[in-house]
């Protein structure tokens, strides 16, 4: 046999034996995690409401994600979460081994402020929603105004740390659009330090994460010392259902709208997010996970021992929320700019 045909036969008994194999079966989502390190980066120092929502989310990984080889939590602390918001958005790895808890109003400084919020949250995806984060404005027992009503006829003292916080902004908002007689005393270092004034009854009302509230100072809120009379989102906190909603306390259209938009992100709330062009079979498998972890009993169990709340949405329901965010039309958009100035 010539060299030529011998060459020939080789190569054909070659193409037989490939084609019997067949291609090699394609690495699934999950196999993809095998052995691999995931990190759940939170853009807040260790201790707030971002932080143990982030250690929350990488326990239930570790149970619900067992062929990786390690959940860990990086606190990536930074201009109030949008330094770790813009490394997610840029520099972070793009194939699902990284995830973040981030603010929940990166849409809305992304359209307010674009040259802060140099990101596009709707390239990014949502994996799921741990819980809302609805503010709760909160007054002591003896503050003079008792109702939203009295606060529209009286001066009621609010405490706030800046202008640029939500402790300043959400009141700003019923300020202008409501004719609340707010008089704002910004200062305060932080949350502990504005509630400690409103127990001291240097101040009157102040505002503040429900989901914060709710744990910080349950004794108080139970005993009535203090008392939740006015809360942001888009629907009532299930544990504040007789608690009314900003929008609910203007009659004018624009007004309504304008809150809406700035109270949105409370549907989000303390979620976990992906960065772009991570793909998309591996963002379904993420979010096929989350959903089962959250509804498992034990992981139910694991934040209610650490007085978390957990009523948790599919990260596509969230999606919906923050895309609607960045669509909000423009006049709303700076209706809303020039309130949070008060």
């Amino acid at each position: 046999m010539s060299n030529l045909r011998c060459c020939a036969l080789q190569l054909v008994t070659v193409s037989m034996v490939v084609g019997l194999a067949g291609p090699a079966p394609a690495q699934s989502p999950g196999d993809f995690y095998r052995d691999k390190t995931v990190r759940v980066m939170v853009g807040h120092p260790p201790g707030g409401s971002y932080d143990f929502y982030a250690r929350l989310a990488a326990d239930m990984l570790k149970v619900h994600l067992p062929q990786a080889k390690a959940v860990i939590v990086e606190n990536k602390p930074g201009g109030g979460g949008l330094t770790a918001t813009s490394y997610l958005y840029a520099q972070a790895a793009r194939d699902g081994t990284v995830l973040g808890v981030l603010p929940e109003t990166i849409g809305n400084t992304q359209v307010l402020e674009p040259e802060v919020g140099k990101w596009k949250v709707e390239s990014m995806r949502y994996i799921g929603s741990f819980s809302p984060v609805n503010t709760a404005f909160v007054r002591r027992k003896n503050s003079p105004s008792k109702t939203p009503q009295d606060m529209q006829l009286q001066e009621t003292i609010v405490g706030c740390t800046g202008t640029t916080a939500q402790s300043y902004q959400y009141p700003a908002l019923l300020k202008v659009l409501g004719g609340f007689k707010f008089k704002m005393i910004c200062g305060y270092p932080g949350a502990s330090e504005y509630s400690m004034a409103l127990e001291r009854g240097e101040i009157d009302l102040v505002s503040s994460a429900w989901n914060s509230w709710r744990v910080t100072h349950s004794r108080q809120l139970g005993n009535g010392e203090l008392v939740a009379v006015i809360q942001t989102g888009l629907k009532r906190n299930r544990e504040l259902p007789d608690v009314p909603l900003m929008q609910e306390l203007v009659e004018d259209t624009m007004a309504k709208q304008v809150i809406e938009f700035s109270s949105a992100g409370a549907m989000i709330g303390r979620a976990l997010l992906a960065p772009p062009d991570v793909p998309e079979d591996r963002i379904a498998y993420l979010r096929d996970v989350f959903d089962k972890m959250v509804a498992d009993p034990a992981m139910i169990e694991m934040a209610a021992k650490r007085g978390l709340e957990l009523d948790p949405a599919p990260g596509a329901v969230v999606q919906r929320y923050s895309d609607a965010i960045v669509k909000t039309p423009p006049d709303v958009v700076e209706k809303a700019a020039v309130a949070f100035k008060g």
